[in-house]
């Protein structure tokens, strides 16, 4: 008990003023993604959607289809929309600047001549005051399923939101915002909303539930710093968060109520967020993404994309997020036994959550 109480004392010290949480572990930890289900109707096993700077798009696909057509919408939902023509069931398409009016997020219709469609859009709004803004949608399913887009977003703090930015989340569908932060950050820095959206607290450090750990805190502190040390992380505080964030009890209340907010909000779209928008907001990624059964190496490539958006190529490292997964599997054995018996989400909330955000 002893061990615990000087341990938490570091964490919380070190969390509350500032230092957020980061991974360790060298060793990709096994995937444990859900368990493979009926082939999807949707043939895609690759598509992307990106914006180029002259405000263009390139689309390109990969699928057994004879030929995919393309239509431009601009909501996710929508069938009709402007016509931008064919190409082979594998293939690429270029949007030239100016082909489409201004529109608050352009998503494209990807219809196959056989089989479901599949919509794709560019992941990031480039909004100005939200580097680290983007849509966790858009990935394939280890099961042949997709992440539906515009329906969860992932950022750094909301608190500089330009006018403009708040305009452009009212036009989305934005209902829910869920903000990871501790009471000094929130304090400091508080969000600025489009009037109608909902603000939820699931603070990721919190001491409401106490100072607790589910294994040794010393422990995971030493082997944290031994494995950053060894890893050559440019970040111990980091390398030592990220395993926190599965060990210590209080952050498990918050990724529990990400979840069940992501799940249960059905009425909009919900972006969740901490300051920078790659640590507390990249492990809650790490773990919608997982539970949707997403695959690791796709988790991984979503979390390193933080240092292209912050333009900081050192924002985040992979031993990082590997640590947190290491954890998972020291504590619990498995990524499903963590969200049963650490995070506590029930069966209901776990198919609430792939029903509203998985293709058919």
């Amino acid at each position: 008990m002893r061990t615990h109480r000087i341990a938490g004392a570091v964490l919380a010290t070190a969390l509350l003023t500032g230092t957020v949480m980061a991974p360790a572990a060298l060793a990709a930890p096994r995937s444990t993604a859900p368990a493979a289900v009926a082939q999807s109707a949707v043939p895609f096993t690759a598509a992307t959607a990106t914006r180029t700077a002259d405000g263009g798009h390139t689309l390109s696909w990969a699928s057994p289809a004879g030929s995919v057509t393309v239509t431009a919408v601009t909501s996710p939902d929508a069938t009709t929309g402007t016509a931008l023509g064919s190409a082979p069931g594998t293939g690429s398409l270029t949007v030239a600047p100016g082909t489409l009016p201004a529109a608050g997020r352009w998503y494209f219709r990807l219809v196959p001549d056989s089989g479901s469609p599949l919509v794709v859009a560019d992941r990031s709004p480039g909004l100005a005051s939200a580097r680290n803004f983007r849509d966790i949608g858009g990935y394939r399913t280890t099961d042949g399923r997709w992440v539906r887009p515009g329906l969860v977003y992932r950022s750094n703090k909301l608190s500089g939101l330009t006018d403009a930015d708040q305009q452009w989340l009212g036009s989305q569908g934005l209902t829910l915002d869920v903000d990871l932060r501790n009471a000094q950050e929130r304090h400091d820095a508080p969000d600025r909303l489009p009037a109608g959206v909902r603000y939820q607290v699931a603070d990721v450090v919190s001491l409401a539930h106490g100072i607790r750990f589910h294994d040794s805190a010393l422990m995971t502190l030493a082997e944290a710093v031994a494995a950053g040390l060894f890893s050559g992380s440019s970040d111990l505080g980091q390398s030592i968060g990220y395993p926190f964030m599965v060990n210590f009890v209080g952050a498990d209340y918050a990724f529990h109520d990400l979840v069940t907010a992501v799940a249960t909000n059905t009425s909009g779209a919900t972006v969740f967020h901490c300051s920078a928008g790659k640590d507390r907001t990249g492990w809650g990624t790490a773990v919608l993404l997982t539970l949707l059964g997403v695959p690791r190496a796709t988790v991984e490539a979503d979390f390193l994309a933080s240092n292209a958006y912050t333009g900081d190529p050192k924002a985040v490292e992979l031993s990082w997020l590997r640590a947190a997964y290491a954890e998972v599997d020291h504590i619990y054995g498995d990524f499903d036994t963590y969200v049963r018996e650490g995070l506590k989400l029930d069966a209901a909330t776990v198919a609430a959550l792939r029903a509203k955000l998985l293709t058919d």
